[in-house]
């Protein structure tokens, strides 16, 4: 069962984060203008609620879940480098810092 929510992408990269953040925030300020003018045609404020919180329903919807359109730009990681010191617990900055005390 757990191997089925494994197996769902999670990620989005960072140009699917601009474009999901656009359209979120292009959803929510038409349903706002599309609320406040049928809220204003009818006089019910009610409507204007409505249709703001039927556009922010929409927006999660598209830009929630990592769909494929989000995820068309990955990063290109950098290949593992083989450690080459012989102290294993060593961190880089340590090993830079006994190299500069010997001389």
């Amino acid at each position: 069962m757990l191997s089925i929510f494994k197996s769902i992408p999670t990620h989005m990269d960072y140009k699917g984060q601009k474009l999901a953040e656009q359209i979120f925030q292009g959803i929510i300020l038409i349903s706002a203008v599309i609320g406040f003018v049928y809220g204003l045609i009818v006089e019910q404020f009610g409507w204007t609620v409505y249709i703001v919180l039927g556009g922010f329903a929409v927006s999660c919807l598209l830009t929630l879940p990592p769909w494929p359109m989000y995820r068309k730009n990955p990063l290109p990681w950098q290949p593992v480098l083989p450690e080459t010191s012989t102290e294993p617990n060593q961190k880089p900055q340590e090993n830079i810092q006994k190299k500069k005390k010997h001389k």
